[in-house]
């Protein structure tokens, strides 16, 4: 069986205890059926564990000795502070609080990425070597496929879909690609030198969603939310720039600095008349234009 989700297991325990004892994990450990299989965790297995941790996921597992011998891991904040591993770990542990529930199956409703996970491997195996992959692509505004040679930079997670961000060489220009429209992913002998200044965090940290690198610069947005949409604001931010700026009972204003691009003016829509755009005026002008077009699709109603 794949170890990680054992160890992913035993770090989401430990991590959601703060301390905990060698006894009470073994007893949680044989209640996980699904992992465990009953069985208890032996303290050897446990030991092995904590080395495997901590050379794969550099977290440290040590034991307290005062007041019972509790283990606890030193270093939680490195957790918060990598975005990827808190991810993958995050994504582990409800995987495994979902094993722990399968009884459950009927009444835990999740949502699906299309197809994105039959060519995320292969793309992740040839950015690890840098790898041109050919792929053949079927864009939605084309009736047919096409198949050319891409150098995949690095890959994002957005509204269920993945995507590639890379090098296309027939175009000579860096494009985004969905997984889900492709119909062919094949990793080729040929490798590529990823540029030393390329920063994916960097390339997407003013855009909203994918839509990056359009030449634009970003701007300071400013956005009035309803009382009833303050608070989803609030606990779920649409960017990493967004800041409240005042909060006065039947409204608050957040700003934002990013490139308002497509996708994030479909976000804004979504929510309908609950939000509204104060700043930049062409921002307001963009949204009125979308907003009179839908008008024009129901006025007759």
């Amino acid at each position: 069986m794949n170890q990680l989700p054992k160890y992913t297991w035993l770090i989401d325990t430990i991590r959601r205890a703060g301390k905990i004892s060698h006894k009470e994990l073994s007893d949680k450990w044989q209640r996980h059926k699904e992992l465990s299989d009953c069985r208890p965790l032996p303290r050897a297995t446990f030991n092995r564990w904590r080395e495997a941790i901590y050379e794969q996921f550099s977290i440290l597992i040590e034991c307290q000795k005062r007041d019972g011998y509790l283990y606890y891991i030193v270093n939680p904040e490195d957790i918060e502070e990598d975005k990827l591993r808190k991810w993958m770990l995050d994504s582990y542990s409800a995987g495994n609080m979902i094993g722990e529930h399968l009884s459950l199956k009927g009444r835990i409703l999740v949502e699906e990425i299309p197809s994105g996970r039959d060519h995320l491997i292969p793309i992740l195996e040839a950015m690890k070597e840098n790898r041109v992959v050919s792929i053949t692509y079927h864009p939605f505004q084309k009736s047919q496929s096409y198949t050319f040679s891409i150098e995949p930079y690095c890959v994002r997670l957005f509204e269920n879909r993945w995507y590639v961000l890379a090098h296309n060489i027939g175009y000579d220009d860096i494009r985004l690609y969905a997984l889900d429209r492709f119909d062919d992913a094949e990793i080729t002998s040929e490798t590529f030198k990823l540029p030393k200044d390329f920063d994916a965090e960097e390339y997407f940290s003013t855009a909203y969603g994918v839509v990056a690198g359009t030449g634009d610069g970003p701007e300071k947005i400013i956005l009035r939310a309803n009382e009833s949409h303050k608070h989803y604001l609030t606990s779920l931010p649409l960017h990493h720039s967004q800041r409240l700026i005042q909060d006065l009972g039947e409204y608050a204003d957040f700003e934002l600095f990013l490139v308002p691009t497509y996708d994030f003016v479909m976000k804004l829509l979504q929510v309908g008349s609950m939000i509204e755009v104060l700043e930049p005026a062409h921002l307001r002008k963009t949204m009125l234009k979308w907003i009179s077009e839908m008008y024009e699709l129901y006025k007759n109603d």
